[in-house]
């Protein structure tokens, strides 16, 4: 048996014990913690490309060549050589980002080579990758202290002291117009102009820079200059890794493979990406109670893609705790403080993860919004007329547009709480209720009941007067 496979022998009856239960939530913490930092090296070249892809959106040209290659470098006596691009455009970092450096922390110790490279030539460009509208280019100063701040906050995820750090102002500052031009000859505008935010930007009317055209010519380029085996990159990555593919065939090499990750949404679920200018992030450098309770206020659904994204579980592992919480014989709310504890584990250790779950049961778990403070207020005589999604976009400003709304009623975030000095009840409004006027949402879901109601959706609250 391997050496994880043992781990998840260990773990498998602690998934099937009370999950309640704080001294079996520290035993499991502490087993799955640990294979963050196991050796992994003994797992077949098949197993290998499979753990991989269970965490990934996409491996290109397929897992079964990611296995074969795995073999053939095993068969040379070292491993594949992996690479992954940073731009360093922030100083904060959150959950999101540090999700590829898991994936490259699993690569690692399966025994692979991993080389970062730190974008400083092409930070100054500013991938284009998701945005509506050119991004500001950054100077050398502020390149060096994001990177400094980077690495510091993702450290908890990923060994850097085994990895080799390229900056890519190495390959392409001497690159000369001349050989610009002879490579650019072989390269279709419409292969760069297949990007559907391009696109999207140019029917909008929006600019579109020509270095931001050639951004991708510039990252398929670092691909040339390493010939490395295998490229990681986020989902909406994908064209600038398959530029990588057709440069390096172009220049003779042998293609590397394409990893894709996914985008993780964001904690507020409205199905947007996690983002800190959408206030919808988990900081790395935020304090263990914060972490843990921004993950307790996530959605139930996110709890299967944060799981996979930020755990060491397996696949089985999951599919164990989803179908027990699907039988009712594990509570979400139990699941949730168990992932929320993963996560503090990772950045602070176990006896900080047990001190914020107690910390959280202790101010939260029976807490009434009653006592929360300062909440907004809907009055149900004013705007009882009006569509629930009229009231959260236009009196409430909590989602941005109606459509908005509906998805958060579709993912089973929009919420009736009533509390009553018996306890809390909460009801969760359909899809086809948000396009009804609020004062007959009430009427219906609410009759019989008394105490104070609340509108919940996501994260955000607000308070119910006049019903």
């Amino acid at each position: 048996m391997t050496r994880l496979g043992e781990s998840v022998a260990r773990a498998s009856s602690l998934l099937s014990a009370d999950l309640s239960a704080d001294a079996t939530v520290a035993e499991l913490l502490k087993e799955t913690g640990e294979r963050r930092y196991l050796d992994l090296t003994d797992l077949p070249a098949k197993e290998q490309a499979e753990l991989i892809a269970s965490r990934t959106v996409e491996v290109l040209p397929g897992v079964d060549r990611l296995a074969e290659r795995i073999e053939e470098r095993r068969a040379a006596g070292r491993g594949l050589h992996i690479k992954l691009g940073i731009d360093p455009t922030a100083t904060d970092v959150h959950l999101g980002h540090a999700v590829p450096l898991i994936i490259l922390s699993r690569f690692q110790r399966l025994g692979h080579d991993v080389t970062l490279i730190i974008g400083d030539f092409t930070a100054k460009i500013g991938d284009p990758s998701g945005r509506t509208a050119e991004r500001p280019p950054l100077t050398d100063e502020d390149i060096a202290a994001n990177l400094a701040s980077y690495r510091d906050q993702v450290r908890p995820f990923f060994d850097f002291e085994k990895v080799s750090f390229r900056q890519n102002s190495e390959w392409l500052a001497p690159y000369t117009f001349p050989e610009l031009l002879g490579l650019l000859a072989q390269v279709p505008v419409s292969q760069l102009l297949q990007r559907e935010d391009f696109r999207n930007r140019l029917a909008s009317g929006s600019g579109l820079t020509m270095t931001e055209l050639l951004y991708p010519v510039a990252q398929g380029l670092d691909s040339v200059a390493l010939e490395c085996d295998v490229e990681l990159g986020g989902a909406d990555q994908l064209l600038n890794l398959q530029m990588g593919r057709k440069l390096m065939e172009l220049r003779g090499q042998r293609p590397q493979l394409v990893v894709t990750m996914p985008l993780i949404e964001g904690t507020d679920g409205t199905g947007a990406k996690m983002s800190k200018s959408k206030g919808n992030y988990v900081g790395l450098s935020a304090p263990a109670d914060d972490v843990f309770g921004k993950i307790m206020s996530v959605p139930d659904r996110l709890m299967e893609p944060y799981l996979k994204a930020w755990t060491e579980w397996t696949d089985e592992e999951i599919a164990v705790v989803l179908a027990r919480v699907a039988d009712k014989s594990l509570h979400p709310m139990d699941l949730k403080k168990i992932l929320a504890g993963e996560v503090v584990t990772a950045l602070y250790g176990l006896e900080a993860a047990m001190a914020a779950r107690a910390g959280f049961v202790a101010q939260f778990s029976k807490k009434s919004f009653a006592d929360v403070g300062t909440l907004p207020v809907v009055d149900v005589a004013e705007h009882g007329a009006e569509t629930v999604a009229a009231v959260l976009t236009k009196v409430l400003e909590f989602t941005p547009s109606a459509s908005a709304a509906r998805r958060l009623a579709k993912q089973n975030a929009l919420r009736l709480v009533v509390e009553a000095p018996e306890g809390q009840q909460t009801l969760t409004l359909a899809e086809s209720e948000v396009i009804r006027p609020l004062g007959e949402v009430l009427a219906e879901r609410l009759a019989g009941l008394s105490g104070a109601a609340y509108l919940k959706a996501g994260r955000k609250l607000a308070q119910l007067e006049g019903r």
